[in-house]
């Protein structure tokens, strides 16, 4: 009976999409329709192929199929997200390689959100989707809630990056910072992060170890608060229902205050909360030590979700924002400094009796790197929203540094590491194929990020002292023009340090796929187990 309703819901998916192709007043929406017609055919030929199949009783077992396709997803989008990244950094220095035919496709500015998306949604996303789903499961020894629920998340996420990138491609986009896709992929994003929410809470409410173990409080704020973030920022009303074109419900200062509610605690959330909690269980279970405190983790938690929703405001100072929010946001961000370094400091002393793993277990480099980096990432930003070092380094290249230490070096590096714990466990083999290309991929991916963020840190300071020097009439001395020109040095050096990550990337994926290839271990390892 499933089965048929299935088939009736793909079936009408299906047509629905093929009318709103056939009715679309712009060509994103029309591929955007057709691409949503494939999929629904794709899924409805697959579920009429097994349908009346026999069901095995899995109740038993974790839910590790669909984590194995989520680890295979964060390895494609992250290093397709990574090549975009060089492909922007190079048409940067060198201008000329935005070709006359590309324009209006494939030039920066249609590519840049392109690249944020895939890094940050794509790869990201999809890295804590997988990380999700199996940390909740081994802490609550219980098989993941909702049967293909975690299907409909996979795949409905990856629907999501399709849409969107195809529409950022041919100009569909709202045009706000990490909030690009249009309505109507907006609508089908909150209905798989709704999904999402509901297979992580039911598998906690069935689990069998009585204890909520930290990580899931961290992943659970995320999923939370992430759902609220998208549904306020993103609220806006079609010009038509077959185009892809919307009017905002805020406008102005309005808009820009819940733009940048949005977009810091996307960041806030998104990409730190939810990484915490990938920190919190796959350094332990690495190092194989328990947590440093415990009860550091829990004022960790408790203290960044109150502190990091309010710092929003300090990414519009000297803008029409009024004074006193721009100081609001400001002053909470220099108090976030504390439970972040708390953080930091409980994840690094999680290796206590462990250190001499850094000489020996690349995994675990990486691993500390990426803290490391979280730890610099969050002394950064606090300082950065002090008005007086904002007054130098908003709108230059400073920024741009400090973004990319956090998410190549804490988000990035965190992700390589839990890819290479999961790859051999989901896939049952005895370990990793290699662990000098892990060694590898380590030291480019380390020196492509300070190559990147140095070069940014040098061209931001540089800028901004350009923009601001005048002469003895009290004239401008720099053109902006000169200012382009003084910072293309740094620009080859940081292309060639977004090159070194890619490469180190495609490495990566080489060796989990000769991983994969191995030949499976003795004893299969996916029997649900009392919480670990």
């Amino acid at each position: 009976m499933w089965d048929y309703l299935k088939l009736a819901g793909l079936g009408l998916v299906a047509v629905c999409a093929a009318i709103a192709a056939n009715y679309a007043r712009d060509l994103a929406y029309q591929v955007n329709a057709l691409t949503v017609m494939l999929a629904a055919g794709i899924a409805f030929l697959w579920v009429l192929r097994t349908a009346g199949d026999p069901r095995p009783n899995l109740r038993h077992e974790y839910f590790d199929s669909v984590i194995r396709y989520g680890a295979i997803a964060t390895a494609f989008w992250g290093a397709v997200g990574f090549l975009v990244g060089v492909v922007i950094a190079l048409q940067l220095a060198f201008p000329q390689l935005n070709f006359e035919w590309a324009q209006g496709y494939l030039n920066f500015g249609r590519l840049r959100p392109l690249h944020t998306s895939a890094v940050i949604f794509a790869f990201g996303g999809n890295a804590l989707i997988m990380s999700s789903f199996y940390i909740v499961q081994r802490t609550s020894a219980a098989r993941l809630f909702g049967g293909s629920l975690g299907w409909f998340v996979f795949w409905g996420w990856q629907l999501v990056i399709v849409l969107a990138a195809t529409g950022y491609v041919l100009g569909a986009t709202q045009g706000k910072e990490y909030a690009e896709p249009v309505w109507y992929v907006d609508i089908l994003l909150t209905a798989v992060w709704v999904a999402f929410l509901i297979a992580f809470m039911g598998t906690l409410m069935r689990r069998k170890e009585p204890h909520i173990y930290v990580a899931n409080w961290f992943l659970l704020s995320m999923i939370l608060t992430v759902a609220m973030l998208h549904i306020v920022n993103n609220a806006a009303i079609p010009v038509s229902i077959f185009g892809s074109a919307q009017v905002q419900l805020y406008a102005g200062v309005q808009d820009a205050m819940v733009q940048w509610w949005y977009g810091h605690n996307a960041v806030g959330f998104f990409l730190t909360a939810g990484f915490l909690g990938m920190m919190y269980y796959f350094v332990p279970k690495q190092a194989e030590r328990p947590v440093y405190s415990y009860k550091l983790s829990i004022i960790h938690f408790w203290a960044l979700i109150f502190l990091y929703i309010w710092a929003g405001p300090h990414h519009l100072h000297y803008t029409a924002l009024p004074d006193w929010a721009s100081t609001l946001g400001m002053v909470f961000s220099v108090i976030l400094w504390m439970p972040s370094w708390g953080g930091m400091i409980n994840g690094l002393m999680t290796l206590s009796g462990a250190w001499d793993k850094l000489r020996t277990d690349p995994i675990i480099r990486m691993m500390v790197v990426s803290i490391g980096f979280y730890g610099m990432s969050t002394f950064e930003g606090p300082m950065m929203s002090i008005r007086a070092v904002n007054s130098l380094s908003h709108y230059t290249d400073w920024t741009i540094g400090h973004v990319h230490s956090g998410a190549l070096g804490w988000n990035g590096m965190i992700t390589f590491g839990v890819l290479y714990y999961l790859v051999p466990r989901l896939w049952n083999r005895e370990g990793l194929y290699s662990l000098k290309l892990v060694s590898w991929h380590f030291w480019l991916a380390t020196i492509g990020i300070v190559l990147y963020a140095s070069s940014m840190w040098v061209t931001g300071i540089m800028e901004g002292l350009m923009w601001r020097e005048v002469d003895a009439n009290g004239f401008l001395v720099n053109a902006f023009a000169d200012t382009v020109a003084a910072k293309f040095p740094m620009y080859v050096v940081r292309a060639l340090g977004g090159l070194m990550f890619l490469v180190g990337a495609l490495i990566m994926c080489w060796n989990l796929w000769m991983t994969v290839r191995a030949q499976p271990a003795r004893v299969t390892q996916n029997a649900v187990v009392p919480a670990e």
